[in-house]
Parts: structure tokens; sequence; C-alpha cells
């Protein structure tokens, strides 16, 4: 049985977001399976961004004296795509943040998980503090609302315009990931008329 045709998805993320930790490891299980042949793009959104309630304000023209959540992650990972390593350090973060549970607002920690993926320590501090850094966040975030109204992560972007919210209730075991990657491609890429699937939650019960 020979390999699929490549589907290629942008993925809008924020690191900050357990379900786009889920999401990636779902995708990085279906593409090393080799039964699913998978491009993904990351994209940049905010979440900080879409929560705050300032008109005019946003994450990527705040004064860096301003402590602002999720921006050094954003910062660092643009960084590490300037020096050809954004794949492996992306992963890390992600890792460092929902596996770890470190704080990746912390400069200290997302430095050391650059150091570990091998970055250059110094061009990362040079390209960090560079004004142009969040530029790539910025065009991505607006891209997103504008042309497709994205509103959360992890949301999918299909060739073809489609767009999925996806949140993953738990990690999938890798056995079964292209079994779950295949159901989801199912109704959010291939079935339009199916706009929103949410689970109720049972109550709890009272004794």
């Amino acid at each position: 049985m020979g390999v699929a045709e490549a589907l290629k998805v942008d993925v809008f993320f924020d690191y900050l977001c357990p379900f786009v930790y889920r999401a990636s490891e779902l995708l990085g299980a279906v593409q090393r399976s080799g039964r699913r042949d998978i491009e993904v793009r990351w994209r940049y959104f905010s979440l900080t961004q879409v929560n705050s309630k300032d008109d005019g304000w946003t994450v990527w023209t705040a004064p860096r004296s301003e402590a602002v959540r999720g921006r050094v992650a954003f910062a660092a990972a643009e960084a590490s795509r300037r020096q050809g390593r954004f794949e492996g350090f992306h992963r890390a973060l992600l890792a460092a943040r929902h596996r770890e549970r470190l704080d990746i607002d912390d400069r200290d920690v997302v430095e050391k998980v650059a150091r570990g993926q091998g970055l250059d320590m110094k061009q990362l501090g040079i390209d960090m503090a560079d004004a142009a850094i969040l530029g790539p966040l910025a065009s991505d975030h607006t891209q997103a609302v504008a042309d497709h109204g994205i509103f959360g992560t992890p949301t999918l972007v299909f060739a073809d315009g489609a767009s999925a919210y996806v949140r993953l209730a738990e990690d999938v075991a890798t056995g079964e990931s292209l079994e779950v990657f295949e159901r989801l491609i199912a109704v959010a890429a291939s079935e339009p008329r199916i706009l929103e699937i949410k689970r109720p939650r049972k109550p709890a019960l009272s004794l």
C-alpha cells in the first residue's frame, strides 16, 4: 500500500496552550509512522492578544519593559527559525511547558531549552533583541483573524482553505495516531457542512 499524497496544513499555535502540545505530538507521531505524508507549517497566534481588552494594544508592539505572556517564547522561536533550528526547538519548548511544567515566560528557561537544542546562544540573544523579531507573529496573527476568523489554538488550515479548531482530550498513543488523524481529517478537511462538534460534559454526581 503506497503512501498517500502529501497533505499540507498550517497549524496556528501558542506555546501556552496544552491542546497545541497534544496536536503536535499527534502530528509528529503520524509523520514518524511514514504512513501519511504531512507537511506542517507552524504559524504563530497569540492567545494573550485574543484575550486583551485594551483596544490598540498588541503583544508585538507592547514595550519591552512590559511583561507579556507568551512573548519571550514567540521571539525565541523566530530566532531559532533564523538559525534553521526551529523544528527541534519548537518541540522541545512545547515539552518544557507541558511535560516538564516549566515557566516559558522565564527567559532563563527558554535559553536552557535553546542551549539543549544546540542553538548559537550569542546569535539567539542578538536576534531576540531585534526590533523586527515579532514581525512574523504580527503578520501570522493578523492574517489568521482576517482571512480565517481564527479565535483559538490549535487551528488547522488546509490547502483548500478548510479550517478546524481542534482540542484533543488526551495524548494519543503512537499506535493509534494515524487512525485518530484520519478521522480528524475526514471531518475537518473533507466535510465542510459540519461546522462544529462539541461534546457536553456530564455533571458530577452529587453525594
